[in-house]
């Protein structure tokens, strides 16, 4: 979508898509069913960059981020969300190394403002843990349970950061994204939505202080469709602050 005239543009993509990252102004990375590639806005073109875990046949990515370094860190998980299934990866160029394992359903992930510390969503367990970071050899080392949501909320989906080092917090079956502290867990602020299913968020705009907002239908009876018909639409929200610019991915060739 070009945002200042709110054209859309659409590519079709081969396989399932997982999550997209910006690598430049022409540029994706893209997360595809069975591992990473590189789209370029401008031919349309397709180039197959490595697999990830191409040989669990049930096994997808899922979300993904950069970090302050521009290497990608990638969660898998099974397409049915077996338990244990999935692993989180970090991947600079192309080397890809296993951070975490025996993970089910995983989704949003964020740096602390002071880059010292890596949130991490858990989303069946419905609680947000907090990592210290080495930003230098692109490390992790559980640190604690920063947010344990509550039932009535949802479960916790995808995640991005604002410039007071708050979460915003996408709610899968909460109708909301709400705004948490990582400090001390505590809830504070939440923007509605006419849709269930929230699942992710990021901060946009001229002046990053828009909260793009997406939300699903997969699964929904034809009763909640017709009483949420705008499941499956992106919102855009003014939440009173601004929101943290995402890193690029670093170069892979």
């Amino acid at each position: 979508m070009n945002w200042a005239n709110k054209q859309v543009q659409t590519w079709q993509m081969p396989q399932r898509i997982a999550m997209i990252m910006i690598e430049d102004s022409d540029n994706l990375i893209v997360a595809l069913q069975d591992g990473l590639a590189r789209f370029n806005l401008i031919t349309a073109s397709i180039k197959w960059w490595m697999d990830v875990e191409k040989e669990i046949i049930n096994n997808r990515p899922n979300d993904g981020k950069c970090d302050s370094e521009g290497r990608l860190w990638l969660g898998t998980m099974d397409v049915a969300a077996k338990q244990g299934a999935g692993s989180l990866y970090c991947i600079n160029r192309n080397k890809i190394v296993q951070q975490l394992s025996n993970l089910s359903i995983f989704n949003g992930m964020a740096w602390s403002l002071d880059n010292k510390h890596f949130y991490f969503i858990y989303s069946e367990l419905k609680r947000i843990d907090t990592y210290l970071f080495d930003a230098v050899a692109g490390g992790i080392q559980f640190e604690k349970t920063a947010v344990v949501v509550p039932e009535q909320v949802g479960l916790p989906d995808g995640m991005c950061l604002d410039v007071e080092g708050m979460l915003w917090v996408a709610h899968w079956d909460g109708f909301c994204v709400a705004r948490w502290n990582p400090q001390n867990g505590a809830l504070l602020a939440t923007v509605n939505l006419p849709a269930p299913q929230v699942t992710s968020c990021a901060f946009g705009g001229s002046k990053v202080n828009q909260l793009i907002i997406t939300t699903a239908s997969i699964g929904l009876s034809e009763e909640a469709l017709l009483k949420y018909p705008e499941s499956g639409f992106v919102f855009i929200a003014e939440p009173g602050v601004k929101g943290m610019p995402a890193f690029y991915c670093k170069k892979i060739v």
